[in-house]
């Protein structure tokens, strides 16, 4: 299986590309947006702002937007799950659109939300198969999808409950970072490729 993390140049991917590896996966990064549909699995990372990673992401837009809707399996996190609605409050540009809705500033005295926060209300085969009780966020920013039926789990923070867990098919887009929140974390994530493989 050929994992491909989409590179917008902001950060380090170091932890994510850890917990991506094994079980014989080949995973690579990639700064094309062009290309970044030539594999089996895509991953938007969550590092950098919404501007500058739709500006990195637009020449590659409609082709990624095509290769989700024909069902190549994605896992966006954070920055990379806001990524997948339409647009958003942080920067100019377009997201990908697969969840209709906005992205808006996250309220409450203390933003960014950085740290431990519970998984609450979640109802996916995906957490069964990975129970979370609590993950890890840095974030200013959340989602605002118009239809709710695609959300599989929520956070709160301060007075704000916001969507944790979306899918879409094969398109999943998580606030949190799975790969920052220990051992069940990682095991969500091992857990998503695990599914994509069956």
């Amino acid at each position: 299986m050929k994992v491909t993390v989409f590179d917008y140049g902001a950060g380090n991917l170091h932890s994510l590309l850890k917990a991506l590896t094994g079980d014989g996966r080949r995973v690579e990064t990639q700064t094309d947006p062009s290309l970044a549909t030539r594999t089996d699995v895509l991953v938007l990372p969550g590092v950098g702002a919404f501007g500058h990673a739709a500006l990195r992401l637009a020449p590659g837009r409609d082709a990624i937007r095509a290769a989700l809707d024909a069902g190549l399996p994605c896992l966006g996190i954070c920055l990379g799950m806001q990524l997948l609605f339409d647009a958003s409050d942080e920067g100019p540009g377009c997201g990908l659109g697969v969840f209709p809705g906005r992205v808006r500033r996250l309220e409450g005295e203390r933003v960014p939300q950085i740290g431990w926060n519970t998984i609450e209300n979640a109802h996916d085969p995906l957490l069964d198969a990975a129970p979370m009780s609590v993950a890890y966020y840095a974030n200013s920013y959340v989602c605002h999808p118009d239809d709710f039926a695609s959300v599989r789990a929520w956070s709160t923070h301060a007075n704000t409950t916001f969507p944790a867990f979306v899918r879409a098919g094969r398109t999943i887009g998580v606030q949190f970072h799975p790969e920052k929140s220990s051992r069940a974390g990682v095991e969500l994530i091992r857990a998503f490729l695990r599914e994509v493989r069956s």
